[in-house]
């Protein structure tokens, strides 16, 4: 009997991506492929009983849909980060998880740029805005996304600064990058910062009043990782007492309202997750996917997983 791989999407795949990998799987021998787009989440829990490899997005698969699923050995979620998915769960019923870096980070790179110019900018509604040349921007996080920015931020002739204890100087430095030893030295040196870390332990509500008010004048924090990351009353804060400081995000906070209603002119927020609302993204990440199932069952790879 075949497999069958399940792709699961709230916010379904570009069609071409479908297409592509529709083919790859025909390809291969012993493969089935069953979409679910645009879903409740009820509609998961009775899909998924069947099978035995998942690609989902940003979509949440909890526990109890993991428990259900008997015969399921992998999911992969397709895209860098990978909270949405019950990871203590996965290893308990001894499923695999795996997520696929880089694939999208071009175009949550182009993305942060585009909300970094909105603001600056002026919404693009008539008044006078500033330019990011000459400007200098701190990456908080230097993996896949963070290489991506550095290289786009040359184009503008920003200065490119980072700060991520688990690279080395040696890797920034071959992207003409100046490394900080510490986020708060980040902070104080640099017109924006793009935030480009996971959310875990250390990190959930890390981006707080004390770390933000160290910004220079005219600040702008952009945030295309996840909403976990900022410590929403120190950003509050931070937005009332400085009349010029920014922020942007394309994770819509939980005080969206209040703080578009408070500073219309100093806050721009995507309205859903846009990062990897790309067709080259759309194809990168579930043609990822994809494979990386099919070589798990076939070959064992195991090199992406992300759970023990």
């Amino acid at each position: 009997m075949n497999r069958t791989i399940l792709i699961a999407t709230e916010k379904p795949f570009a069609g071409k991506a479908i297409k592509r990998v529709q083919k790859i799987v025909r390809n291969a021998n012993g493969f089935d492929l069953k979409l679910l787009e645009r879903y409740n989440g009820n509609e998961l829990k009775d899909s998924i009983k069947e099978v035995e490899a998942l690609v989902v997005r940003s979509d949440k698969v909890p526990g109890e849909v993991i428990k259900s699923a008997k015969k399921l050995r992998i999911v992969v979620r397709a895209g860098a980060g990978y909270d949405n998915i019950d990871i203590e769960s996965a290893s308990r019923n001894k499923v695999v998880v795996m997520n696929t870096p880089g694939q999208n980070s071009n175009g949550v790179a182009e993305l942060a740029f585009g909300l970094m110019l909105g603001l600056i900018r002026r919404k693009y509604l008539g008044g006078p805005g500033s330019e990011l040349k000459g400007k200098s921007i701190g990456l908080h996080g230097f993996g896949h996304i963070g290489k991506c920015m550095a290289q786009i931020a040359k184009g503008f002739n920003m200065k490119v600064y980072a700060y991520d204890p688990y690279v080395s100087g040696n890797v920034m430095k071959g992207f003409e990058v100046k490394e900080c030893k510490s986020a708060e030295e980040l902070y104080k040196k640099v017109n924006f910062v793009s935030l480009n870390i996971p959310v875990n332990e250390e990190t959930e509500r890390s981006i707080n009043y004390k770390l933000l008010s160290k910004m220079k004048k005219r600040a702008v924090l952009v945030n295309t990782a996840r909403k976990d990351l900022i410590d929403e009353k120190g950003l509050m804060r931070v937005m009332k007492e400085r009349e010029e400081f920014m922020y942007a995000s394309d994770i819509a906070p939980k005080w969206k309202v209040e703080l578009e209603e408070k500073f219309p002119m100093r806050t721009l927020f995507t309205s859903k997750k846009m990062g990897a609302q790309t067709v080259e993204a759309n194809m990168n990440s579930v043609v990822a996917a994809v494979n990386q199932i099919i070589n798990f069952f076939e070959k064992g790879d195991t090199t992406f997983q992300v759970n023990n």
